[in-house]
């Protein structure tokens, strides 16, 4: 009978700190592969797997394309690529980013359980918003565990909190000592649960081959939605899960609570456009106002002053609201090592 031999584990603000408790609380002769996300910003390096090395007793390293995954030894995703496990090797990939991520929790966790099924177990530490959620489900419904950091000693409790409304989770405790309960629960035998469902495969199949091969392959996965994405601005297809996610055409994903996020950030950014447009409006009617006073043309002048006043006005109200942190948005403090 399969093992549970393969450990995956996702993290986002407040991440890195939640990984070097659970890395240091894990036994040195854990017969158990790790595979670690943690949001990270696209651009530059990572030092994650060198403060994770320095942690605990398990060597941590940065994943590479084609490496195997060996027991005992951490393997962390690198910046902008999706880590998938596929055949017990790892698959770098430049899929289409879930939630606005790349690496995502999701995909890794949705990769694990249909490869590995009931062997897998599922961690998910500090982190705002959700994602992680929709891959513990695949995880759960094979057979494998799950375990979620206790929100009350999370620095952000979002993605614990997520797991927890959503799925039945077999453990919940500080990641520091996750470690000794990994020790007894890898090595059991298991019986696999569930088939991975159509949708997990195609969602798999997108993370790992970098984009959806048609736009039917999409539409199909749902029903469309009159909401698009952040990412493209393509259509969004509402997928027929609970709970509420979405792809678009080109294979982007959203839960409903990041595309709701997205969409405030959109938001923000349109508001403080229109404040740069109404302030230059004010400044070119201003100057238009100067010069017809020049000319002595009264009727312009009075013109002018109306619009430069009314765009003023306008632009002052716009300002309060922004200025007064109503559109403004805690920052998901993912800016990794």
């Amino acid at each position: 009978m399969p093992t549970r031999d393969l450990i995956v584990v996702g993290a986002s603000a407040g991440g890195v700190e939640a990984l070097r408790s659970f890395t240091a609380g894990l036994p040195a002769d854990l017969e158990a592969a790790v595979a670690v996300v943690l949001h990270l910003p696209a651009g530059g390096t990572s030092a994650l797997a060198g403060i994770l090395n320095r942690s605990g007793p398990l060597p941590a390293v940065t994943a590479s394309h084609g490496m195997a995954l060996r027991p005992g030894r951490v393997h962390v995703a690198p910046p902008d690529h999706h880590l998938i496990v596929i055949d017990g090797r790892i698959h770098l990939s430049h899929g289409p980013t879930e939630n606005g991520h790349r690496p995502a929790v999701d995909a890794l966790f949705r990769s694990a359980a249909a490869t590995h099924g009931a062997g897998v177990i599922g961690v998910v530490l500090s982190g705002t918003l959700d994602d992680g959620t929709a891959g513990m489900i695949s995880i759960v419904n094979r057979g494998g565990l799950a375990l979620v950091q206790d929100p009350e000693e999370a620095l952000f409790d979002g993605m614990p909190a997520s797991v927890l409304r959503n799925i039945h989770v077999d453990h919940v405790l500080s990641a520091a000592k996750m470690g000794a309960l990994l020790r007894e629960c890898v090595g059991q035998e298991v019986r696999q649960g569930d088939e991975p469902s159509d949708l997990a495969r195609r969602e798999t199949a997108i993370a790992s081959s970098g984009v959806a091969t048609h736009a039917d392959e999409v539409i199909s996965m749902g029903h469309p939605s009159n909401f698009s994405c952040p990412d493209c601005q393509g259509n969004l297809v509402e997928l027929d899960v609970v709970p509420k996610r979405f792809r678009c055409q080109v294979g982007h994903a959203w839960t409903a609570e990041a595309l709701l996020d997205a969409q405030g950030v959109t938001l923000e950014k349109a508001l403080w456009t229109a404040l740069r447009t109404l302030e230059e409006k004010a400044g070119l009617a201003r100057r238009m106002r100067q010069d017809a006073v020049k000319r002595g043309a009264e009727l312009l002048v009075r013109r002018y002053q109306r619009t430069e006043e009314e765009a003023s006005s306008a632009a002052d109200v716009l300002r309060g609201h922004l200025l007064s942190g109503e559109y403004t948005r805690q920052a998901d403090a993912e800016a990794g090592p």
